[in-house]
């Protein structure tokens, strides 16, 4: 059977979530030293010749699951907005709450992520992954954002800059949070972020 012996037979696309689960399992448990081809391929019971098949370099695996693990947390607020119902306010409470509770607040996330963030000014294809799912989170927070001043009837405001001011604040929280757990509770930082929207509210013209 020769090398494929050693390892399990997947299909195709079995392969590649195995790949992106076990590339994210490195990271979070080894950090930069789980990059190791090697020791993705033994997470994934995949042979280092099939994963070079499937992937140009470990940029592109790295950048893969940089966008699913991105694009699934992004999911998964999604999920939470619209479980909250059709009030703007509450929708935006909802974005808030879960995108400072886990699975996103926790430090196995930081872990994973410092590793993305520290290989973006070196790597094309990270730095892509980087702009196109960091817009995603901005369009939609830019979408409930409006909601909530149209319902109030106000003038919109810059809309782009009002989201990347939030996304600013909830990472530099989460930042800090994943350091020291201790200096605030998720609550505080949920609470953070909405007074910053009423304070916004609050000086916006009528």
């Amino acid at each position: 059977m020769g090398e494929l012996g050693k390892f399990e037979r997947k299909l195709p696309e079995e392969r590649r979530r195995a790949l992106i689960e076990a590339t994210l399992a490195c990271l979070a448990r080894d950090g930069h030293a789980g990059l190791s081809v090697r020791k993705i391929s033994q997470e994934a019971g995949i042979s280092v010749g099939l994963i070079n098949h499937h992937y140009a370099s470990k940029d592109e695996l790295v950048g893969h699951a940089y966008e699913a693990l991105s694009l699934g947390l992004l999911a998964d607020i999604r999920d939470k907005v619209e479980a909250a119902g059709h009030a703007p306010r509450t929708r935006l409470s909802a974005y808030f709450r879960a995108s400072l509770s886990a699975p996103v607040l926790q430090r196995s996330t930081l872990r994973t992520w410092v590793v993305f963030w520290g290989m973006i000014e070196h790597s094309a294809i990270m730095t892509e992954v980087h702009d196109r799912t960091y817009a995603e989170y901005r369009r939609l927070l830019e979408t409930l954002l409006a909601e909530v001043w149209q319902e109030k009837g106000r003038p919109l405001p810059d809309l782009r800059l009002a989201a990347i001011g939030l996304v600013a604040i909830h990472d530099g929280l989460w930042l800090e949070w994943c350091l020291n757990p201790d200096t605030f509770s998720s609550e505080e930082a949920i609470g953070l972020c909405e007074q910053w929207t009423d304070a916004m509210l609050a000086t916006a013209p009528a």
